[in-house]
């Protein structure tokens, strides 16, 4: 067994802690990678708390990860030691389902494993990236470039593609309107992928002191979503909108900035069911639809794109011992826009 250094939380109610436990020993289709660093992501929040489904406790959050190989095992093709590597959301799938052989492991028919609070094939929790080391299947880990920055491109594995993936579903760009719903970890990327795909953007957010950081960002435009005013500039002027709040919030207000024919993609997984009216969308053939990560080709074809157009996270890296008050400050909005856990704090 792989002896391996973490932060868990115990229980829904405790602070994560430092907890020592075991991963797998590698084996012949596994890569085994030192964890330099790893984002920390909302979802692990929710999480950890319990505030979409019962946990598996203890549970070392983490799906954002990025390191340095140290080991393969015999039968291992695409990767070598000594490699920058990276893993995301999901660490395995049945790969047989029609989704899967479609590179959609997102949408595994007999569902993903997922990176942490989860069980694995052979019924053990997994556990995830605040941790120092990690082993996963082959077919799971993603190739990182040398020439991005690996601490800010540690989010792109799930903040990067969570946006990049339905922005190119639904083949946004040149001509087309797009609004992103809120500036956080996942609306910054949106905003930096919607720029590159040669999309027109604004920002839809309540906060205007944001409005400085959104054109920083390349945003063409900005919305302060409490100003009536504002708003009614915006009706009917969107061909999509990419919805990343993760709080309640009224979506049939959102539904009114659409054209006809234009789509509301939800990427934020509030915590609470809302309510929608069906006379938003008859009135205007307009569609609300969901997105979840990318499958694994399309993730490495996201970092691929990234490295050739110097894309990576705006992120403050943090020691993982001030985990709890990152928490506190994320879900004040306080984080421009993603913290990252320096791994080498584990040891410090």
């Amino acid at each position: 067994m792989v002896k391996t250094k973490g932060y868990a939380a115990q229980d829904p109610n405790s602070d994560l802690a430092p907890w020592n436990f075991e991963r797998r020993e590698v084996g012949a289709h596994d890569v085994q990678i030192e964890i330099m660093y790893c984002g920390v992501c909302h979802s692990d929040l929710h999480q950890i708390k319990n505030d979409w489904f019962p946990g598996i406790f203890p549970m070392v959050p983490g799906h954002e990860i990025v390191g340095k190989i140290v080991k393969v095992g015999d039968h291992v093709k695409n990767f070598k030691v000594g490699e920058l590597a990276g893993v995301g959301c999901m660490v395995d799938s049945c790969q047989e389902c029609e989704n899967c052989k479609n590179d959609l492991e997102q949408y595994c028919s007999e569902g993903n494993t997922q990176t942490y609070n989860n069980l694995d094939r052979s019924g053990s929790p997994t556990y995830g990236g605040y941790s120092d080391t990690i082993v996963v299947r082959e077919e799971f880990v993603l190739h990182i470039s040398e020439k991005l920055d690996l601490a800010a491109t540690a989010p792109l594995l799930c903040a990067g593609i969570t946006t990049y993936s339905p922005l190119r579903h639904w083949k946004v760009g040149k001509g087309h309107k797009l609004a992103v719903l809120g500036l956080g970890g996942l609306g910054h990327m949106a905003v930096k992928f919607g720029v590159a795909f040669g999309a027109e953007v604004t920002v839809l957010s309540t906060s205007p002191s944001k409005e400085e950081n959104a054109r920083q960002l390349g945003a063409h435009h900005f919305v302060v979503t409490s100003d009536p005013e504002q708003l009614k500039a915006v009706k009917s002027s969107f061909d999509y909108i990419l919805d990343t709040v993760s709080a309640e919030h009224d979506m049939n207000l959102y539904i009114s900035l659409l054209k006809t024919d234009g789509v509301h993609i939800c990427v934020g997984a509030p915590s609470k069911s809302m309510q929608l009216g069906i006379f938003p969308l008859l009135g205007g053939r307009k569609s609300v639809a969901g997105s979840g990560i990318g499958g694994i080709k399309e993730t490495q074809e996201m970092l691929d794109f990234c490295a050739e157009n110097n894309i990576v996270s705006d992120i403050e890296l943090i020691d993982i011992k001030n985990i709890t008050n990152a928490y506190e400050r994320m879900l004040k909005g306080d984080v421009r826009y993603r913290f990252v856990i320096d791994s080498k704090t584990l040891t410090n």
